[in-house]
């Protein structure tokens, strides 16, 4: 994720190019730019020289917490196998009218493209940009692989989304022979080596500092604030670096005349109260550096779905059928990924005209197979939405448990086995890729009708 800055390293493979360099013990060193490069010199005490000695890094005691995110993620992944893109500014999109930039590579940043804004918007500014469709399920992948380093050093790992998460380290460090620091640095190298991508860290007393340093040191960086410091490293701030900060907030507190996060702190307490209410005690505590939040590990997931955006409207019921089997297939897969299963199967419908719907229905026991899955979807469809066109449909699988809990057998299971053909196919998309093996009405008609559409998963 981060700011725009300028890059001043990059990564192709496993090896750092033109802006970094590689000390005896093969640990990163560091240039500190990003979203942030524009602060004043004094935060530069603040950043951490992984090559040199122990003894200059800040001091990190009390600092269990760290913000760990993922440079440009899902472009910087695309990059992994395209070396020959390094040097340009490169996009990941749909390639639809409704398509929205997914992520973009630092170069790309220069030029004001960021997440969430339109392709078109995107094309406008830097029309000489790469622009790359998103490879499905390649991201949660690699995502997958770098939460696993994370939990390998602390079981209180809390994920934010796919490319950053919080970690708390305070209880490791004895265990690990390491400091919180020298834990960051580790997960910075271990993350390119067996990623192929960078990430940027936070070092901290308290989560909202430890995120905030984290933009601060990116792209590629580590940032420590050391707990005596830490007034001093938040009061030049600007408000909106506040957690919970947005655009009517920081205009309330312009209007106060309160425009860093040191006038918040000196601020009284009656006054913020009166002018907003709770959020004024909850900005006044985390402007003096105060923050009680912990680590929250990751809770079991609830529901697994996918959902698909149609670049045009679309009212055909068959092409509409073969989407729900697509998505299906998605969720299947990714329920055996996670050895789950779910009761409830629920749709959800987006008309011409926005309005919305979702309709659910249990199941007799629970599944992970799509060809199941995908049945009930088309019952609802058929049932909730028989005409109309379709902006968007999703379909999204409830009520999840252990796919090893005991499984209720019935006499008029349908044979063959479904599940087992599609395990096999599990195991043939490892080896080949996701399109190596799709039910035959999911092969490409290259007819006229077929939906041009961008994923919302």
């Amino acid at each position: 994720m981060g700011g725009g800055g300028r890059a001043t390293g990059r990564l192709c493979g496993a090896e750092r190019l033109d802006g970094g360099r590689r000390s005896g013990d093969g640990r990163a060193s560091v240039c500190v730019m990003g979203r942030n490069a524009g602060l004043p010199g004094e935060f530069a005490r603040f950043r951490v020289d992984e090559a040199a000695q122990r003894h200059t890094w800040p001091d990190d005691s009390g600092c269990g917490f760290l913000h760990v995110d993922m440079d440009a993620f899902f472009a910087a992944v695309e990059l992994r196998t395209r070396p020959e893109l390094v040097d340009k500014p490169v996009v990941v999109a749909g390639s639809g009218p409704r398509s929205v930039v997914l992520s973009a590579n630092y170069l790309a940043r220069r030029y004001g493209v960021h997440s969430a804004m339109p392709v078109g918007a995107a094309r406008r500014l830097c029309p000489h940009a790469v622009y790359l469709p998103p490879t499905s399920g390649l991201y949660a992948e690699v995502s997958d692989g770098v939460m696993a380093i994370f939990r390998e050093l602390t079981p209180l790992v809390e994920p934010l989304s796919l490319d950053e998460a919080f970690l708390d380290v305070s209880g490791a460090l004895r265990r690990l022979g390491a400091t919180s620091a020298e834990l960051g640095a580790q997960i910075r190298a271990r993350v390119v080596r067996e990623h192929g991508i960078a990430c940027s860290v936070g070092v901290a007393g308290v989560k909202f500092v430890a995120k905030l340093a984290s933009g601060m040191a990116k792209p590629d960086g580590m940032l420590v604030v050391p707990r005596a410091e830490v007034l001093d490293f938040l009061h030049p701030l600007p408000v909106s670096a506040l957690w919970g900060v947005g655009k009517r907030t920081e205009e309330q507190l312009h209007h106060l005349g309160l425009d860093t996060v040191g006038a918040v702190a000196a601020a009284p307490p009656d006054r913020l109260r009166r002018s907003l209410g709770a959020v004024g005690e909850h900005l006044y505590a985390l402007a003096n550096g105060r923050d009680d939040r912990g680590v929250v590990p990751e809770a079991p997931d609830k529901s697994l779905g996918a959902e698909r955006t149609f670049d045009v409207d679309l009212h055909d019921r068959i092409l509409l059928g073969r989407e729900l089997l697509r998505l299906s297939e998605r969720v299947a897969a990714a329920l055996r990924r996670r050895g789950l299963r779910g009761r409830t199967v629920s749709i959800k419908v987006r008309f011409a005209d926005f309005r919305t719907i979702t309709r659910a229905r249990t199941l007799a026991s629970a599944t992970d197979v799509a060809r199941e899955i995908h049945a009930t979807a088309a019952a609802l469809l058929a049932e909730h939405a028989p005409n109309g066109a379709l902006r968007l449909i999703g379909v999204r699988v409830e009520g999840l448990d252990d796919a090893a809990a005991p499984e209720q057998l019935s006499f008029d299971s349908p044979e063959p086995r479904w599940r087992d053909a599609e395990v096999a196919a599990d195991v043939a998309r490892s080896k080949f890729g996701t399109g190596a093996v799709r039910p035959a009405s999911l092969l490409p008609s290259g007819g006229p009708g077929a939906p041009e559409t961008s994923d919302t998963a």
